[in-house]
């Protein structure tokens, strides 16, 4: 049975045409208790829903939804360790990588909570022998610079956290992440290090991924270059894979390589041993306080009431403006810049997990999915892309994010910044009517006829959903729940929308052509494609022989 034949999704589709019309200014004419209402709060989280496109009846009817997807039990399967990501036939289990609840969780019958904790105490003993300087390079500096190699979500989530916990960075030390094949990349971070200081983080699960594993090499070529010997690779290289013979043939010592499990998607990773590049940047203490925030909004997933569930509420409010209302994007908009790199990393999280059109059975969707996601950190964005979010032909619903003390206290920036993460979700609510912009400008000395004129280009429909997620303070424990806020919003409209968040056979195809292409720019095979791809081929060929 497709969702659409649900009674339950026929219900919200007519509500669609009703209260999913109204405006928000009049939604909160009538209802002096919205706010209240319409808000929750969980693990260091505020989050207002207000001025979303939510009434009683929708919310209800979304409730129900859930009810008739099956959201609770697929939550409880995931949590009980069932094989959810059915393409790949795995069990989805980053839950447990930040939990301490031994006999919880299992695969396959059995408990996943030692070889858990066994990794994550080797990764404890690896941070603190760096940080105290009992480890050291080859000839006896510190190494007080990493430099992750990775792609995806090997690099993606430690980027955004590395970042955004800039605050608790332990003094003196440098952090640094390659992960684009283009070797400028690479470049760019080689020429500001020292080799003798410098531990490179290899994080590949199979150590056969492509862009890490060319990096990888041609780092290891300039260590080498550097005078190094080649014992002394083992000093200054590490894997956060499972391919041990890969591993140790590169150099690594077998010791130095941390494991992780084929549970572990990689855009759900950083809770793994791919947070060792996290640990080594803020140290263990903060790590292990960013988990902890993760297994507290975890914990409020497993068991508030769906009508309290931040994660359960999002979700249902993100599939109502997706899938009936026609809302095509959301923007994630921090006003932190810690967080200038969490649009990015959710992207992958969002866009990867949801960016499917093939239901769980194999059956083309009829309705819409995941949406387009796209951000930046206020007040950049304001004075980029906020015009066509407030007076463009899409309604693209935001997810503004601020916390209420900052780490900078200067001046009055923060009361400044403050201000207009407020004003901006005001604006898009309630917008500025015909009346409004004549009024203010019939103080400027205009004539009615030019007043006329500029009326409709200073017009704000308004009627534009928000969110607005609060915290005290951006620190490792806020920030874990908040990443664990977004994973769980996507798992849960998954379900709805009946898909799979956590397999990705979308990316495979053209790293399949890009192997086959690769060998035809060197000359060693004939050109065998479309007449573009042939054409381009031959023409990138003629450029750089020239």
């Amino acid at each position: 049975m497709s969702r659409t034949d649900l009674s339950e999704w026929q219900a919200l589709e007519a509500l669609a045409a009703t209260d999913g019309a109204r405006h928000l200014r009049d939604l909160f004419a009538e209802d002096e208790g919205r706010f209240e209402r319409f808000s929750a709060e969980a693990a260091g989280l505020f989050v207002d829903y207000s001025k979303t496109r939510i009434t009683s009846d929708v919310l209800d009817g979304l409730l129900d939804l859930a009810r008739a997807t099956r959201l609770e039990d697929r939550r409880t399967d995931m949590f009980r360790g069932e094989k959810i990501n059915a393409t790949e036939g795995r069990a989805v289990l980053h839950v447990a990588l930040r939990d301490t609840a031994k006999g919880k969780y299992f695969v396959d019958g059995a408990d996943v909570m030692d070889d858990i904790q066994s990794v994550l105490s080797q990764m404890e003993a690896y941070c603190d022998s760096v940080h105290s300087g009992a480890r050291m390079g080859h000839t006896g500096k510190p190494l007080d610079t990493v430099v992750n190699i990775g792609i995806g979500g090997s690099d993606l989530g430690p980027v955004m956290v590395t970042e955004a916990l800039k605050p608790y960075a332990l003094e003196g030390r440098a952090t640094h992440f390659v992960s684009n094949v283009d070797g400028t990349h690479l470049a760019e971070v080689l020429k500001r290090i020292d080799p003798e200081r410098t531990l490179f983080v290899i994080a590949s699960k199979t150590f056969t991924t492509q862009e890490t594993m060319t990096n990888a090499a041609s780092a290891r070529e300039w260590f080498l270059a550097s005078g190094a010997p080649e014992s002394a690779v083992a000093d200054h290289f590490i894997a956060l894979s499972t391919n041990e013979a890969a591993v140790t043939e590169f150099g690594i010592n077998a010791e130095n390589m941390f494991p992780f499990w084929e549970w572990v998607g990689g855009r759900y990773s950083l809770w793994s041993a791919i947070g060792l590049p996290i640990a080594l940047s803020v140290g263990w203490k903060n790590y292990r306080a960013l988990l902890d925030g993760a297994a507290a909004m975890d914990r409020h997933f497993e068991t508030a009431p769906m009508k309290e569930n931040l994660p359960v509420l999002l979700a249902l409010i993100g599939v109502w403006h997706r899938s009936f209302l026609g809302m095509q994007a959301n923007a994630v908009l921090p006003y932190d810049q810690y967080l200038h790199r969490l649009p990015a990393y959710l992207q992958q999280a969002d866009m990867e997990s949801n960016g499917k059109s093939v239901t769980m059975a194999g059956a083309h969707v009829t309705y819409g999915t995941g949406p387009v996601l796209f951000g930046e950190a206020g007040t950049n964005g304001q004075h980029a892309f906020y015009q066509l979010i407030h007076q463009g032909t899409d309604i693209i619903p935001c997810d503004f994010i601020a916390a209420a003390e900052s780490h900078n206290p200067l001046g009055d920036h923060h009361e400044k910044l403050l201000a207009n993460f407020l004003a901006q979700p005001e604006a898009l609510a309630m917008g500025k009517t015909p009346d409004e912009v004549r009024e203010d400008l019939k103080g400027s000395g205009m004539a009615d006829a030019e007043i006329e004129a500029l009326v409709p280009h200073k017009v704000f429909t308004g009627n534009r959903p928000t969110v607005s997620i609060l915290m005290e303070r951006l620190e490792p424990r806020t920030l874990g729940s908040l990443i664990a806020l977004y994973e769980h919003r996507i798992f849960c409209q998954s379900v709805i929308w009946d898909i799979n968040a956590f397999d990705q056979w979308g990316v495979e195809l053209g790293k399949v052509l890009a192997k086959a292409i690769l060998p035809e720019l060197k000359g060693w095979a004939d050109v065998k494609h479309d007449s573009s791809t042939s054409g381009l081929i031959a023409r990138i060929n003629r450029l750089r022989r020239s």
